[in-house]
C-alpha cells in the first residue's frame, strides 16, 4: 500500500507529531484537494497574502497556487482556467480543440507540481514521510522530478530528482538552483524519454536506504487521483463556459499523452460527466508501446514509455494514437522561430494572440495537439464537436532543442520556405494512420502489457493487479479524496494548536 500512496488511516503518530512540529515552525498550511479543484473555497486571508508572494520564489503559500485557476497578470486567482482555441487555419478541421495551458502553475510553470502535492500529501498527513530526517525522490521524464522538488522545497522537504541524461538542459538547470545539494540531489539515468527502466532500477537502488522514499508517479494513485478531480473540473468548468455561449456544442473527446497516467485520468472524470466522450491515449510514433507493442527512443520529452504506467485505466481508455517526434520537433521550430512566426503571420494570416498562445505548447503540448487534429479527421468532427487536451508546459522549457532540431531535420537552418514545409508536412498533411478504435480485446492486450513490469519486475501482488481491470475499483479510489481533506483538515488544525 505505501508503494502506491494509500493510505487511510494515520500511519506512525510520532512521525505525524514531529512534522506538525516542524510545519508549525516554518508555518506551513496544506490546502485540501476540494480547495485546488475551486480555488474559491481558499480563504480569503491566503488568497490576499498570495498578491505579495512570487509565484516562482520557494514560499510555503504558493502551496494555494498549485491548481489552473492562477492569472499570471494579477497574482490572484481566474474565474476560469487560462485557455486557449487552436483555429482552423492551423489545425485544418472544422472541430474546436480546446487547449488548456499548464503554464501558470507556480515554480515550474507546469502541471506536475500538481502531481507532485497528490502524492506528497497524503504521505505526510498519514505520518508515512518525515520531513526531518526522510528524502522525497522523485523518478520522472522530465516535469515530475521539477514539480516534486519545488514542492519538497516549500513543504521544507529534502527532494531528489531522477530524470534521462537527455531531457533539455532548461530542466537540469532549474534543478541545480532548487535542489538542497545539486551534486548529489539529481540523478541522470541512461537514455532518452523511453528509458523508464533505468529509472525504476536507480529507485530500487536509492530505496535501499530506508530515508529515500520513491514517489514513483506511475503507480502513485495520489498522481491520478488529484488530477481526476482538479484537471477534470477545470476542464469542466471551461467546456461549460463555451457551451453556455453555444448550447449545441458536444464534448466529443479528451486528448492525453499517457506519460505516467495522471493527467489522462481527467477523460475519466469527463466520461462520467458527458455521454458519449472518447478518451484518447497518445504515444510517440517512436515507441507505439499501447498501439503495437512496440519501442524505441524519441525526443517528446514527458510522456515516458516502453511500459504501462499502474496508474493508468486502460479498460477505460477508447482510442490510441501515435505521433512522431519529427512532427513535435517541426512544429517546435514553425511555432517558436522568428522564420516560423513570419510565416505564419505573413503568409497564413495568423493572428499575434494565436502566434502568442503556439508558444504556450511544449514538446508534449504539441504532440496533444496533433493527435487532436488525428482525432478530429478520423472522427469526421464538425463545427459544433469539441475535442480537449492540456499543454503540460510552454516551449520556453525547451529553448536549447531549437539548434539541435534544426540540425537535425533542416541542416541547420530554418528559413521561410523549410516553414512552409513544416506547415504543409506536418498541420495540413497531418493524417489519421497510426490511430486505432479500442475494442475489448485492444483493451485487454494493453492492460496485460502492464504485467511485465508490476508483476514481474516491480513485485506488484497478481490479484493487485487484475483487480484494476474492473471499473468499480477505479470509482472507489475516489474515496480517498474526501478522507484526504479530511486528515488534511485535521493536520492544519495540529499545526495551528501545537
Amino acid at each position: 500500500m505505501a508503494k502506491l500512496g494509500l493510505e487511510k488511516d494515520i500511519v506512525n503518530e510520532q512521525t505525524l507529531n514531529q512534522t506538525v512540529t516542524r510545519f508549525k515552525e516554518r508555518g506551513i498550511k496544506l490546502p485540501t484537494f476540494e480547495e485546488l479543484s475551486d480555488p474559491s473555497k481558499i480563504s480569503p486571508e491566503i488568497t490576499e497574502k498570495l498578491k505579495t508572494v512570487d509565484p516562482m520564489a520557494p514560499d510555503s503559500l504558493n502551496l494555494y497556487r498549485i491548481h489552473w485557476f492562477n492569472d499570471p497578470k494579477t497574482n490572484g486567482f481566474r474565474k476560469l482556467p487560462a485557455y486557449f482555441e487552436i483555429p482552423s487555419e492551423i489545425s485544418g478541421v472544422d472541430a474546436r480543440i480546446i487547449v488548456m495551458t499548464g503554464a501558470y502553475f507556480p515554480m515550474v510553470e507546469c502541471h506536475k507540481v500538481l502531481a507532485a502535492y497528490g502524492c506528497l500529501a497524503p504521505r505526510v498527513i498519514t505520518g508515512q514521510f518525515d520531513p526531518t530526517t526522510d528524502k522525497a525522490v522523485w523518478p520522472s521524464t522530465g516535469n515530475y522530478c521539477r514539480g516534486g522538488v519545488a514542492v519538497s522545497r516549500i513543504m521544507d522537504c529534502h527532494g531528489v530528482a531522477i530524470l534521462p541524461e537527455e531531457m533539455s538542459e532548461e530542466r537540469f538547470k532549474w534543478l541545480k538552483e532548487w535542489t538542497m545539494d545539486s551534486e548529489n540531489d539529481i540523478f541522470r539515468t541512461y537514455g532518452c524519454e523511453s528509458n523508464v527502466k533505468e529509472i525504476y532500477d536507480k529507485c530500487n537502488e536509492l530505496e535501499k536506504d530506508p530515508q529515500n522514499i520513491i514517489f514513483n508517479q506511475f503507480c502513485e494513485f495520489g498522481n491520478t487521483l488529484i488530477h481526476y478531480l482538479c484537471t477534470g473540473m477545470a476542464l469542466e468548468k471551461i467546456f461549460e463556459t463555451e457551451k453556455d455561449d453555444s448550447p449545441s456544442l458536444r464534448l466529443q473527446a479528451f486528448v492525453s499523452a499517457t506519460g505516467s497516467a495522471g493527467t489522462i485520468s481527467a477523460g475519466d472524470y469527463l466520461k462520467e460527466k458527458y455521454d458519449g466522450v472518447n478518451t484518447v491515449a497518445v504515444e510517440a510514433l517512436e515507441c507505439p508501446t499501447l498501439l503495437y507493442n512496440g519501442f524505441g527512443g524519441h525526443n517528446i520529452q514527458g510522456i515516458g514509455d516502453k511500459h504501462i504506467p499502474y496508474v493508468h485505466n486502460a479498460m477505460n481508455t477508447d482510442d490510441v494514437t501515435a505521433v512522431s517526434d519529427k512532427v513535435t520537433d517541426s512544429l517546435n521550430l514553425l511555432f517558436n522561430t522568428g522564420e516560423g512566426k513570419n510565416y505564419l503571420k505573413e503568409v497564413k494570416g495568423i493572428s499575434e494572440k494565436t502566434i502568442q498562445d503556439l508558444s504556450l505548447l511544449g514538446l508534449s503540448s504539441i504532440c496533444n495537439v496533433a493527435a487532436a487534429i488525428k482525432t478530429a479527421k478520423y472522427y469526421n468532427m464538425g463545427k459544433e464537436d469539441v475535442i480537449m487536451t492540456v499543454a503540460t508546459d510552454p516551449a520556453a522549457m525547451y529553448d536549447t532543442e531549437i539548434e539541435k532540431q534544426k540540425k537535425k531535420l533542416f541542416d541547420s537552418k530554418y528559413d521561410r520556405y523549410d516553414a512552409a514545409e513544416t506547415f504543409g508536412q506536418h498541420l495540413k498533411g497531418l493524417t489519421v494512420d497510426h490511430f486505432k478504435e479500442l475494442s475489448q480485446i485492444d483493451k485487454e492486450r494493453i492492460f496485460n502489457l502492464g504485467y511485465y513490469t508490476w508483476v514481474e519486475q516491480q513485485g506488484v501482488e497478481f490479484e493487485d493487479f487484475i483487480a484494476r481491470k474492473n471499473q468499480k475499483y477505479w470509482k472507489d479510489l475516489q474515496n480517498y479524496i474526501p478522507v484526504w481533506d479530511r486528515l488534511i483538515n485535521d493536520f492544519n488544525e495540529k499545526v495551528k494548536t501545537c
